[in-house]
């Protein structure tokens, strides 16, 4: 059978899987019932797995294939998100207050489906393959950080099944139609460090301002302070983005409090520009406190680093999605997007590329966003990453 027998022969199953998966999401490290319906789908299939890793118990690592040949690693995130789904699906969310809002139940039974048809290959006589296959069901990509314990456990380098030569991974685009693929090579998703910075005065009544020392007017300040930053001090042909999306203060409308908290996240796309952001941004910070009297306590937490593509990789994930698809179905994007990815941790150790899959219907003028209470992942789009994982396995090696 040929690829696209297969894939059409396959999809039935992976649509009723995602349904299934769509009805359980849970939150990162603690997708317990996912990873069992993963694993048992595996099993089903035939596939050895490890289940769990040092720091992520709800991991599953597979692999098949001549072990002696190049290893190439395709991962699935399986995390969801804290919101109450309002899609009234008949598959809906069966966990109040948790959804599959960022499409990972469409990443996890894609990729699932691939390992199905490309068990098929490796178990052919003539075993046309070549290079083994690594599946990586990862926990926690949203805010835990799941790809850096995968990597700190050793499923790049050997430490637990083969050495990984290649990676590649995919994410569902609402601003795609469904059918299409796109990626670009370097930057192409950016880093997520967050900042916490309290402005520290002294309280006193409302009334009575001069008494004490004001740090929600400082705070304010500050926040203002810091969206001139990116119009002033980057080039603006560098993109870079700096949003304060949280400010405490107070307990009653006649009361200076003592402190003001700021919190946010600051966007970049380079190793440089995330140093300078930060510094410029602590800068800022004190330069304010300072006018205003007031003392400072600033906090950065490191997030994820920019998702930058191996160019070469880039490169062969275009051929093989032209191939896939055809070549009007492959787009190379013009620039980067401000969100991130901590599939950014696998490119650090080895070549790869991250890549976008449409999931907007042909028909549908708006598609609910990624991270929307209304957000699924269309059905139809699985046969289309399936398809590209597939061409990426089987035209190994590149040219």
């Amino acid at each position: 059978m040929t690829p696209e027998q297969l894939i059409a022969q396959q999809l039935p199953r992976s649509i009723e899987l995602r349904h299934r998966f769509h009805q359980i999401p849970e939150l990162g490290y603690a997708e317990h019932k996912t990873a069992a319906a993963i694993r048992a789908e595996l099993d089903r299939l035939g596939i050895a797995f490890v289940a769990g890793v040092e720091g992520a118990p709800t991991a599953t690592i597979a692999w098949i294939g001549d072990l002696t040949k190049p290893c190439i690693a395709l991962r699935a995130d399986i995390d969801a998100l804290p919101i109450a789904e309002q899609t009234g699906l008949t598959y809906a969310s069966t966990h109040n207050g948790f959804m599959h809002a960022c499409g990972h139940d469409g990443h996890i039974t894609t990729l699932l489906g691939a390992a199905a048809i490309l068990k098929q290959y490796t178990d052919l006589a003539a075993g046309g393959l070549n290079c083994c296959i690594k599946f990586l069901f990862q926990p926690a990509e949203e805010g835990g950080g799941g790809a850096n314990k995968l990597v700190q456990a050793g499923v790049l380098d050997g430490r637990i099944g083969p050495k990984v030569s290649a990676v590649f991974g995919l994410h569902g685009w609402p601003g795609l139609k469904v059918g299409t693929v796109a990626t670009k090579a370097g930057a192409l998703l950016a880093a997520t460090d967050k900042f916490h910075v309290t402005f520290v005065g002294q309280g006193c009544h409302a009334a009575f301002p001069h008494m004490g020392r004001d740090p929600i007017v400082a705070a304010c300040e500050a926040v203002l302070s810091l969206q001139h930053f990116v119009s002033r001090e980057i080039d603006p042909t560098e993109p870079a983005v700096v949003t304060v999306g949280m400010f405490h203060a107070g307990t009653a409308e006649n009361i200076i409090p003592d402190t003001a908290t700021i919190e946010g996240t600051a966007r970049t796309l380079s190793p440089q520009m995330r140093q300078k952001i930060r510094a410029s941004i602590e800068r800022r910070c004190r330069g304010v406190a300072a006018a205003h009297d007031c003392e400072l306590r600033f906090s950065w937490d490191t997030g994820y680093p920019p998702t930058i593509n191996d160019p070469a990789m880039t490169d062969y994930l275009a051929q093989a999605a032209r191939a896939a698809l055809g070549n009007d179905r492959f787009f190379m994007v013009p620039r980067p997007a401000m969100g991130g990815e901590d599939f950014a941790y696998y490119l650090e150790q080895v070549p790869g590329c991250f890549f976008l899959v449409g999931v907007e219907p042909l028909d549908a003028a708006v598609h609910p966003p990624l991270h929307s209470d209304r957000f699924d992942f269309t059905d139809a789009a699985m046969a289309v990453g399936m398809r590209v994982f597939v061409k990426l396995i089987r035209s190994w090696p590149k040219a």
